[in-house]
């Protein structure tokens, strides 16, 4: 690992935090983690060398564990934990006066070219950021839990934060071994929450309305989608559902889809300029004359993980 990438802060020092210090320790940064709690950053210590020591087991660490441990400082002390920090990572509760307090004591101590990061779930980094003198550097980064595991995190820029801000973030991400997606604009959930709760809220309905048990629904999700999902998302999972790809889907299923919609007071037609825009994206990543090898591919995968789960069932 390189000794010259400079050094990243990570503000408080719960499951996320740690899972953070993990993130960049991994990738050769010096990481300073800090948490008003002692007894905390303790804890974070113990859970950090104990988490190093399963991905070790499993031969998920490209490093030497000691080597990666002796990246991560604690501290109790804010200004030093951010004093020289490249990118500083805020993962406080989510809680709209805690942010913003928290948001003001970071700016104020953090170095000129230091982007400031807030891990947020669901609210955008203007709600706390607009009365920042720097607020052109401040952005959500927001991991997918645990983030040392699962490397998806969505990157949402305010309306008045830097374009290189922005860029440098996505770069950092991807040295880290991280999966960042760009949202474009502002909104509340960003992506991931937005999905999950889109599959949460009919999930909720269904066993409200004496359709499903819970237990039920979760089988559909684990056996079912989730086995596709795994290793594709809905649109490609739909476009090697159909011969002729998600075009031909959306014309046979489209209507379904609308009509369910209606039922829960929903109206977002898939519109043939939508359609258009979504398989213009898939055949620029999977041209049709590939689709048979594609679907091959994932039957493939399908298999790996039946084999992967039959194991772990042991």
């Amino acid at each position: 690992m390189s000794d010259t990438k400079r050094k990243i802060a990570v503000i408080g020092a719960g499951s996320i935090g740690t899972a953070f210090a993990i993130v960049f320790a991994r990738a050769g940064y010096p990481v300073a983690l800090y948490d008003p709690d002692d007894q905390r950053l303790q804890a974070a210590l113990s859970e950090i060398a104990e988490r190093l020591g399963y991905l070790t087991k499993e031969g998920l660490l490209d490093d030497d564990l000691a080597a990666i441990q002796t990246r991560v400082a604690v501290t109790s002390s804010m200004a030093q934990a951010i004093s020289g920090a490249v990118h500083i990572q805020e993962c406080a509760p989510e809680l709209l006066d805690v942010k913003r307090e928290l948001f003001a004591k970071i700016d104020a101590l953090a170095s000129a070219d230091a982007v400031i990061a807030s891990s947020s779930s669901a609210m955008p980094a203007s709600q706390y950021t607009e009365a920042l003198s720097g607020r052109a550097r401040c952005l959500v980064a927001h991991p997918t839990n645990p983030p040392y595991l699962i490397p998806m995190i969505e990157i949402v820029p305010a309306p008045w934060t830097d374009a290189d801000a922005t860029q440098r973030t996505l770069a950092l991400f991807r040295v880290a071994n991280m999966s960042p997606v760009l949202v474009n604009k502002e909104v509340e959930g960003f992506l991931l929450n937005r999905l999950q709760g889109a599959v949460l809220r009919e999930a909720y309905c269904l066993v409200r309305d004496g359709i499903a048990s819970a237990e039920d629904i979760d089988t559909v999700m684990r056996d079912g989608l989730g086995m596709r999902w795994c290793w594709i998302g809905p649109f490609e999972t739909v476009d090697l559902n159909t011969r002729g790809g998600i075009a031909s889907h959306a014309i046979k299923m489209g209507p379904a889809y609308a009509r369910m919609g209606k039922e829960r007071g929903q109206n977002d037609p898939w519109t043939e300029d939508l359609v258009a825009t979504v398989d213009g994206s898939r055949r620029k990543t999977l041209p049709l004359d590939q689709w048979s090898e594609r679907v091959a591919w994932r039957d493939r995968a399908l298999m790996a993980l039946l084999r992967l789960r039959k194991s772990f069932a042991g």
